[in-house]
């Protein structure tokens, strides 16, 4: 999916630079006040650079943020004064290698938590990551996906914390629904609360942690990825608040839950579990029927694609105009290496599909086995998150080796904790001793079902934006496959928001001929790159390439359908940019500015049907 708008007003990310570059270029600009990474607040000024010794500003100034002084005085002396970026990245490994959480004091390193009174909070932020409280629990580390017994596991390890803030809330857990023990579980995971509520309402209540961690994670990097994006400050904490923060701010939300209309929010989609839609290969299922609204039967066929968590009340809204088709939600987890949680709405039979052959990996180490000789036993991955339009920095990469290269074996559990969590949310993999990197664009092309080399041509940030916004072949084919024996002379297509030409793509792998092709696609890269396959390819039909959904006005539609004699499929994803759970800045479902051209394609398709009627 693409969006039907210039480059210059699309999203952006920044591909070069690292995922805190906005954040440390404000760190040391003066006058600038900011949470940094480890929770404190600093306010920055360069008159320290110059000065010496412990009473210096700049050690002073590292100090107050909320760092030991300790660990100031080592991070100064190995990196000198004169280099702040340095000094801070020391600050941060050293904050999030912290071995010594609880109320004890470490004997061989300092406490960040027990030095200067700074809160409990502020070692769990590190990262955006929570330390484990006993170094002798074990964690479920080599779980795919989050379980439920995965879950309650990790609710009994916590339990016993003296010096975790949500302590009292879980002594009493027993008591507590099922909701409010996830709501704790997500805040000690380091989580906002009013984030889990926000992705608990998208989700809806009975989501899987995985679900909803899968929401927040995807918050976070776009939170890493948007530089224009900031963080409101947040207050400093200390004593016996600071132990209690989180208790008050469930309590708090608790009493805004109860006291909130029903009426006010559509309820929320329920998406099903298994995200498996009507049927995917090597399962089994009952045998599923449906009926079709009798307006949606007539040509020609359609098939619409989108996130599948979108904001509340968005997907009610997208079937309704759709003829009230029932949506069918599918993860591409079964299909590829990699999730990829979409919602499909068709007309299409949906008995006799089959898939593309050959069969693509499945799991991590068949798609990439090169990995498999620096895989780390503790990463129990075999799947791959879905597949973002950014990429991890070098210099996360680089952090999480030196936080790893201190230890001989095993790293202690807090730091597996940590680069799991990395390494889910950008997708890393391993590709030496200590090392992980980003997946490269040839990688993912090979994940979503393209040929090998299909985007290669144009630069590496157009490439990952191009891929991340495409269908996954191998899914959407498995769905269009019950079209070869309907049009075994060839299909005329009408491919809306095309992108790279993931439909195209899939049909021609179907071995379904393509007669005709008008492809409408805003980006003038996507469309030399769909370009440049059909040329390769030597396809023999009949290509028309128009830039904006906008410019099919109804004159124009009807003199493609004269022309063609019609449609066979109408296909397409509109953009996505305002519902996908990434955007942390204009999520503003189909009123958005991008993902409101949805009702272009309710125009064009209800255009459709009704001149292709009047012909028949």
């Amino acid at each position: 999916m693409t969006g039907n708008i210039s480059d210059n007003d699309s999203e952006s990310f920044s591909w070069s630079s690292d995922d805190e570059l906005e954040t440390e270029k404000k760190l040391f600009d003066p006058g600038t006040s900011l949470t940094t990474l480890n929770g404190g607040v600093f306010t920055g000024s360069t008159e320290g650079s110059s000065s010496s010794g412990p009473s210096s500003t700049l050690f002073r100034h590292f100090v107050e943020a909320g760092f030991s002084e300790n660990l100031v005085a080592k991070a100064i002396e190995e990196n000198g004064e004169g280099d702040m970026d340095s000094i801070l990245n020391a600050l941060l490994t050293y904050s999030a290698l912290e071995s010594s959480p609880s109320d004890e004091p470490d004997i061989e390193k300092p406490s960040v938590r027990r030095q200067n009174g700074v809160s409990d909070e502020r070692l769990d932020d590190v990262n955006g990551q929570t330390n484990n409280t006993d170094s002798d629990q074990k964690l479920d580390l080599d779980s795919d996906y989050w379980s439920s017994d995965y879950e309650e596991n990790f609710l009994e390890d916590f339990s016993d914390s003296d010096s975790d803030p949500g302590m009292e809330l879980r002594e009493t857990s027993a008591t507590l629904s099922d909701k409010e023990k996830k709501i704790i579980f997500l805040a000690d995971m380091g989580y906002p609360v009013d984030e889990v509520s926000i992705a608990m309402e998208r989700c809806g209540p009975d989501s899987s942690i995985e679900e909803l961690a899968d929401f927040l994670c995807a918050a976070q990097l776009a939170r890493a990825s948007d530089a224009s994006y900031v963080d409101p400050p947040k207050p400093k904490l200390y004593g016996v608040y600071a132990k209690h923060k989180r208790r008050k701010l469930y309590e708090y939300e608790m009493r805004r839950k109860k006291q909130k209309s029903f009426l006010e929010e559509d309820e929320p989609i329920r998406l099903p579990k298994p995200m498996i839609g009507f049927g995917v290969p090597n399962m089994a299922l009952p045998e599923f029927r449906r009926t079709l609204p009798e307006a949606a039967l007539s040509p020609p066929y359609f098939y619409y694609e989108n996130v599948a968590l979108a904001p509340k009340g968005v997907w009610d809204t997208i079937s309704r105009f759709l003829y009230d088709v029932e949506p069918e939600f599918v993860d591409s987890k079964y299909f590829c290496a990699a999730a990829r949680k979409r919602g499909y709405i068709h007309n299409l039979p949906t008995n006799d599909r089959f898939s593309l052959l050959p069969l693509p990996p499945r799991t991590i180490h068949e798609a990439l086995p090169l990995t498999k000789k620096w895989w780390p036993h503790w990463d129990g991955r075999t799947k791959l998150n879905c597949l973002q339009t950014a990429t991890a920095s070098a210099k996360l990469t680089e952090r999480i080796r030196k936080a790893l290269e201190d230890f001989d074996g095993d790293p202690p559990l807090h730091v597996q904790k940590y680069v799991l969590d990395e390494c889910r949310k950008w997708n890393l993999v391993w590709v030496g001793k200590n090392k992980v990197a980003p997946l490269e664009p040839d990688e993912v092309e090979m994940l979503l079902g393209f040929p090998r080399n299909h985007t290669r041509g144009v630069s590496r940030t157009d490439r990952f934006k191009s891929l991340g916004n495409s269908f996954q072949i191998d899914t959407v084919a498995y769905h269009l496959s019950v079209l070869k024996d309907l049009f075994p002379d060839g299909i005329k297509v009408l491919s809306l928001f095309s992108g790279i030409g993931g439909a195209e793509v899939s049909l021609y792998r179907l071995g379904i001929p393509l007669k005709v092709v008008v492809s409408v696609e805003i980006s003038e890269v996507n469309r030399n790159i769909e370009r440049s396959w059909w040329e390769q390819t030597n396809q023999k039909g009949i290509l028309v390439e128009i830039a904006d959904v906008q410019q099919l006005t109804n004159d124009r539609l009807e003199q493609l359908i004269s022309s063609f004699r019609g449609f066979d499929l109408l296909i397409g994803g509109s953009p996505c940019n305002n519902l996908s759970g990434s955007n942390r800045v204009s999520r503003d479902g189909l009123e958005g500015k991008e993902s409101s051209l949805f009702f272009e394609y309710i125009r064009i398709l209800d255009t459709v049907k009704s001149i292709m009627g009047k012909k028949q």
